[in-house]
C-alpha cells in the first residue's frame, strides 16, 4: 500500500508502472541506478492497474508516471520516461532543499524549456492550485466551474505540487496570480478574461478545438451499437480489465466494436470528461454508458448483460 511508503521525512520516488510497457522497465533501471547514489532516498514501484483506487486518487492516466512524497505529502511529479528530468528531481528534492542552482542561466534556461512544454502539453491547459477534481482555492473552483459547464476540454497542472513551475510560470508570462489559462500555448489569461469571455458569448469560439473533440466522440461512441473503449484491442489486450472485459463480452454472443485508447491522447482523456467516468475500459450500447468493468461483471451475474448488449433495457 501506498500510505506507509509515503510517511517517512525522505523523499520517497513513487513509480506508478505497467509490466507491459518496456519505457516503464527502462526507467526502472534509471531508478535502480539513482538508488545506489541517493542512499536516504526510498525508491517504490506499484503497478498503476493493481491499485486503481491509488491510481484514481493521484490521477494517473499513463505510465511510467513518478510521484514525489515527502513528509506524507505529494511535493512534485513527473508523467513519461524522461530519465535526466527524474535525476534533476530527485537530486534536487533528495538534498532536502531546493537546491542551489549550479549555473544560473542554465538552470534558467531548463525552467523555462520545460515551461514551454507544460504550457504546450494540451490545446488547453490550465495551471491552478489543485486538481480538477479537488480545487484548493475559491479562484480555481470558479474557473473549472465555467470550463465545465462549458465543456471546454483541458489539461491541468497543480501549482503547489511544484513551487519552482509556480515561480517561474509568473516571470515567463509576466502575469502574477493564478489560475492561468493557455491556449495553443498562448497565455489567455485568469478568471477575470474567462469571466469576460462568457459575458461576450466569445468563450466557445475561443476553444475551437472543444467542439471537433466533442463530436469526434460522439461518432466514436455511436460508430457500433456496442462499443468498448479500451487499453488494447480485441486481438491483445494491454491490461488486466480489459482483458476480463474481453472474456465476458465474448462469452455473450453479441456483436461488438473496440477503439484502442492507448493509441489517442485526446480520446483517452476527453471521454473521461465526456461521460464523467475516470477509468477504463468503458462500454457503449447505442450511444449510453453502460460502464466499466464491475458494471458488466454484475450484469452478467445477474443474467441481464445480453439483454442489456442488444439494447433490450
Amino acid at each position: 500500500k501506498l500510505s506507509c511508503s509515503v510517511l517517512f521525512r525522505s523523499l520517497t520516488v513513487v513509480h506508478f508502472h505497467a509490466p507491459w510497457a518496456p519505457q516503464c522497465s527502462q526507467m526502472n533501471d534509471v531508478m535502480a541506478e539513482l538508488a545506489k547514489e541517493h542512499k536516504h532516498t526510498m525508491f517504490v514501484k506499484l503497478e498503476a492497474e493493481a491499485v486503481p483506487e491509488v491510481s484514481e486518487k493521484y490521477e494517473i492516466t499513463s505510465v511510467p508516471t513518478f510521484l514525489l512524497f515527502k513528509g506524507g505529502e505529494k511535493i512534485d511529479r513527473l508523467d513519461g520516461a524522461h530519465a535526466p528530468e527524474l535525476t534533476n528531481k530527485v537530486q534536487r528534492l533528495g538534498s532536502g532543499g531546493g537546491g542551489a542552482a549550479r549555473a544560473g542561466d542554465v538552470r534558467k534556461e531548463d525552467l523555462n524549456e520545460r515551461l514551454k512544454r507544460l504550457i504546450n502539453a494540451a490545446p488547453c491547459m490550465l495551471f491552478m492550485k489543485g486538481s480538477p477534481q479537488e480545487p484548493r482555492c475559491g479562484f480555481s473552483r470558479q474557473i473549472v466551474q465555467i470550463l465545465k459547464d462549458h465543456n471546454v476540454q483541458y489539461s491541468s497542472f497543480d501549482i503547489l505540487s511544484d513551487e519552482e513551475v509556480r515561480q517561474g510560470l509568473k516571470t515567463y508570462s509576466n502575469w502574477p496570480t493564478y489560475p492561468q489559462v493557455y491556449v495553443s500555448g498562448e497565455l489567455l489569461g485568469g478568471l477575470d478574461i474567462i469571466k469576460e469571455l462568457v459575458e461576450s458569448g466569445e468563450l466557445e469560439n475561443t476553444f475551437p478545438k472543444t467542439v471537433s473533440l466533442e463530436n469526434r466522440l460522439k461518432s466514436l461512441i455511436n460508430k457500433s451499437p456496442v462499443m468498448l473503449f479500451m487499453k488494447g484491442n480485441k486481438e491483445a489486450a494491454k491490461c488486466g480489465f480489459s482483458r476480463q472485459i474481453l472474456e465476458i463480452m465474448n462469452s455473450a454472443g453479441v456483436e461488438y466494436e473496440t477503439f484502442d485508447i492507448l493509441g489517442d491522447e485526446e480520446v483517452r482523456q476527453g471521454l473521461k470528461t465526456y461521460s464523467n467516468w475516470p477509468t477504463f475500459p468503458q462500454l457503449y450500447v447505442k450511444g449510453e454508458l453502460i460502464g466499466g468493468l464491475d458494471i458488466v461483471k454484475e450484469l452478467k451475474e445477474n443474467g441481464e448483460l445480453a439483454s442489456v448488449l442488444k439494447g433490450e433495457n
